[in-house]
């Protein structure tokens, strides 16, 4: 009876019956096409012909994941992965352009197409189910341990989490080691028959995502599952699904188990919440399952943060571009979470720097404070500087800067920016416009409204000036210009001071008003003319 006990601990089925050890990896139903209803327009062809390839070759073959929940539920999978009995290499040799990557679990990425056009389809092959406690086991992670684990096909660390999962194995086993049942299901598109382990069609009737085997115990094998759970059920809400009881209660006490998975892979999984056109529902769930903290510091900043207009806006419009099937830069998101803190330190040190350097300081501080040492940071960092550095240049609509700025390799990412900036108010509606019109007009269009743009600068300038003082001269001190010594002097003109700090806006080229209202008392009045008549007020524009 000890024996049992411990062996229940453990995860070991000695003692145990055939039956009920094979109970353990579910009992596989092929499910027919009359049953489950997958429509085949649904699918890639690509990853049928992966499919086909695998199978002519004399190896079984499915479609398998999330692709197939989807198919079932009607929708058109965006991504499409496959499963296979061949190994890695085996895959490799049936494709042209096949590579294999990863060193935690190897897999094969199979590629359709060139550029931006390109598909990749990636291929798994069966894993064996292992329990820990079969597991080779090292004291450190994937960095400190990098040379143990280099021999190594199965093994996990001190708390149980897999560093290593490249032991092949059938099918069933295969099924009990993915997470979810909605997700364990396998589909042949040639025979339409949709293989299930798990009752994964049932819950997906049912509307319920639930976690195979013990969901502690499979947090603790790999804590990014408790990412997962979240993606999924944003993801699915919408559809009406819901997590599990017992798949939602460990998640919160599991959530101490992601300080030990790399930065790089939590920045990552970040991205899937925030990408993949459920941004908002992942937020609202992160925030009904107790985890808007502690999960990764730049991801608590968007759940903070998801209420402020901006942020708010930008995940709209993520959400939106994605549900399009346009593409998305997690440095545009990125830009638009951390924009407040970028605004602040610079709005703190234009007092005692000059406006660019003051930007550029406040841009490394928050790079320092905010996105810490992830994978890419170089590339990312990049972009989003370039993105925050365009914000006033947009404000210069003279000179060469409106053509060197639609030019820019990255001034859409920049305009839509400032493009949300306008829509909350942060900016002038009218500038988003402008720029909008000046990036698709030719070039006489352009000249136009640069002209425009300058017309209005000087108007402005103008309106910012004070209004021109009289001074009544007292008899005819000074020697009045005339033909007459009886006649009446010309009231002297003060000329306007030029506010302070004018010059930020001013045209190269245009002479300040204090000058050209001198040049204007110098002239001779012409003869037999009134005092003062003909005069132009302070100003005004040059001849």
């Amino acid at each position: 009876m000890i024996k049992t006990f411990i062996d229940k601990l453990l995860g070991k089925t000695s003692g145990a019956s055939p039956a009920k050890a094979k109970n353990r990896f579910g009992k596989r139903v092929d499910v027919p096409v009359s049953v489950h209803g997958i429509d085949p327009e649904l699918v890639d062809k690509r990853a049928t012909d992966v499919v086909r390839t695998l199978k002519q070759a004399g190896f079984e073959a499915y479609i398998v994941g999330g692709a197939v929940r989807d198919l079932l539920l009607g929708l058109r999978p965006k991504d499409f992965d496959v499963a296979t009995n061949a190994t890695p290499e085996q895959v490799k040799g049936l494709f042209r352009r096949a590579f294999i990557i990863g060193k935690r679990f190897r897999i094969v990425h199979v590629v359709y197409g060139r550029g931006r056009e390109h598909e990749v389809i990636e291929v798994s092959t069966y894993r064996a189910f292992l329990d820990n406690s079969a597991a080779e086991q090292v004291s450190g992670n994937e960095k400190t341990s990098k040379a143990q684990l280099a021999g190594m096909q199965h093994a996990v660390d001190a708390s149980g989490r897999v560093l290593r999962d490249n032991v092949w194995g059938p099918q069933d086993e295969d099924a009990t080691r993915r997470d979810f049942t909605v997700n364990a299901m396998y589909y042949d598109p040639e025979t339409q028959v949709v293989v299930d382990f798990h009752k994964g069609i049932e819950d997906a009737k049912k509307k319920v995502l639930r976690m195979i085997g013990d969901p502690a115990m499979r947090y603790r094998e790999d804590p990014v599952r408790i990412i997962r759970a979240v993606r999924f059920a944003a993801k699915l809400s919408q559809l009406g699904f819901k997590l599990d009881p017992k798949t939602a209660k460990p998640l919160v006490e599991s959530e101490h188990l992601l300080h030990d998975v790399p930065q790089s892979r939590l920045f990552d999984e970040m991205l899937k919440l925030l990408q993949t056109g459920h941004a908002l529902a992942s937020v609202a769930q992160l925030k009904a399952l107790g985890l808007a903290k502690g999960i990764y510091p730049l991801l608590d900043i968007v759940v903070e943060r998801a209420d402020h207009p901006f942020v708010q806006a930008a995940l709209l419009d993520t959400d939106r571009r994605v549900g399009e099937g346009k593409t998305v830069a997690p440095s545009f998101l990125l830009a638009c979470v951390l924009w407040q803190d970028v605004k602040t330190g610079w709005e703190q040190r234009m007092p005692r720097q000059q406006p660019f350097p003051a930007l550029q300081d406040a841009i490394d501080d928050v790079f320092d404070k905010r996105i810490g040492d992830v994978s890419g940071r170089g590339k990312l960092a990049a972009d989003m500087r370039e993105i925050w550095v365009m914000q006033p240049r947009f404000d210069k609509r003279s000179g060469s800067t409106p053509y060197g700025m639609v030019a820019h390799l990255r001034f859409r990412a920049g305009f839509d920016f400032l493009r949300l900036r306008a829509d909350i108010g942060e900016v002038d509606e009218h500038l988003a416009e402008w720029w909008q019109e000046f990036q698709h007009a030719d070039d006489a269009r352009r000249d136009d409204m640069m002209e425009q743009a300058r017309e209005e600068q000087r108007a402005k300038q103008r309106k910012a000036q004070p209004a021109a003082k009289r001074a009544p001269k007292s008899g005819n001190a000074g020697g009045a210009q005339g033909d007459g010594a009886g006649s009446k002097s010309k009231p002297k003109t003060t000329a306007p001071q030029e506010p302070e700090g004018s010059f930020e806006h001013a045209e190269i080229g245009d002479p300040p008003a204090s000058a050209a209202a001198k040049k204007r008392r110098r002239r001779r009045r012409k003869p037999g003319g009134a005092a003062g008549e003909g005069a132009a007020p302070s100003g005004d524009a040059q001849e």
